[in-house]
C-alpha cells in the first residue's frame, strides 16, 4: 500500500514538473515573439543588452533614459541556455544590429547536463559559436562580454536547489576565465563589474538576493554604476 502511494506521489510530481516546463516554454516563446515584433519598430544601431534572466530583469533601458544616456534595448529571456540563445539569436542579438553589445549568457548552462555531458565543454563550444556569429554578422559592433555574476549558495531559497551544486562561485570563476579568453581571441572586450555585488567571502551579498542567483534593484543599480563608463 505504501509503495503504491509513493508511486502515485512520484507520478503526480512528474506530471506537475512536465506541465510547469511546458508553461515556462510557452512563456519564453511569447517573449521571443514580442521581441520579434518590437524589433520592427526600434532604432537600429543602438546599444543592446542580451542574455538570460539576469539580463532580462536588468532595467537598463529605464536607467539609461533616466540619466540621459544613449538608448539601450534589452533582449534578455529568463531561463535561456546557450542552446536557446543560438536558436533565437536573430531576434535577441542580430536583428537590432547594435553598435554596442553587452552580452551575459550561459549561467544556465552551469548545471548537471543530460547524459553526463560536461557542462564546461558544452558552454565553451556554444559561446564560441555565438562569438563566430557576432564577428561574421556584426563586424563593426563594439562587443562587451560580461563576467558571470557571483552566487550565494547559503541563501534561503538556494539550499534545496540541486543546480547550485554545480553553479558555484568556483565554477563561475572557471567559466569567466573561458569568457575572458574568448574575448581576447575575438578582439572583444571582457568586463567584470561584479565587485560591488560580493561580500568578503566572494559570495553574492545576502542582502541582494533571496534565491542566491537573482538580485534586487539595489544589486542592479550597483552593476549599472560600474557599467556607465562603457555606455
Amino acid at each position: 500500500m505504501a509503495e503504491n502511494r509513493e508511486q502515485i506521489v512520484q507520478e503526480i510530481k512528474a506530471e506537475f514538473m512536465k506541465n510547469l516546463a511546458e508553461r515556462f516554454g510557452h512563456e519564453q516563446e511569447r517573449k521571443l515573439n514580442n521581441y520579434r515584433q518590437q524589433n520592427e519598430y526600434i532604432q537600429l544601431g543602438k546599444t543592446l543588452f542580451t542574455g538570460s534572466s539576469l539580463m532580462e530583469q536588468f532595467p537598463i533601458t529605464e536607467y539609461c533614459l533616466n540619466e540621459g544616456l544613449p538608448i539601450a534595448y534589452n533582449r534578455g529571456i529568463g531561463g535561456y541556455t546557450t542552446d536557446d540563445f543560438l536558436a533565437a539569436i536573430d531576434t535577441v542579438l542580430l536583428a537590432p544590429r547594435p553598435s554596442k553589445l553587452f552580452i551575459n549568457i550561459g549561467t544556465n548552462d552551469i548545471r548537471p547536463m543530460p547524459e553526463g555531458e560536461d557542462w564546461f565543454e558544452h558552454l565553451s563550444a556554444n559561446y564560441r559559436r555565438i562569438c563566430d556569429l557576432i564577428r561574421d554578422k556584426l563586424p563593426d559592433t563594439e562587443v562587451y562580454m560580461m563576467a558571470y555574476y557571483p552566487v550565494n549558495g547559503h541563501a534561503a531559497l538556494a539550499r534545496d536547489n540541486s543546480a547550485m551544486l554545480v553553479r558555484t562561485n568556483e565554477n563561475i570563476t572557471r567559466a569567466n576565465g573561458m569568457v575572458r579568453e574568448l574575448a581576447e581571441e575575438y578582439g572583444f572586450q571582457y568586463i567584470d563589474v561584479n565587485d560591488g555585488l560580493k561580500d568578503e567571502q566572494g559570495d553574492l551579498k545576502a542582502e541582494y538576493t533571496q534565491d542566491g542567483i537573482h538580485f534586487d534593484p539595489a544589486g542592479y543599480r550597483t552593476v549599472f554604476e560600474r557599467l556607465k563608463k562603457y555606455l
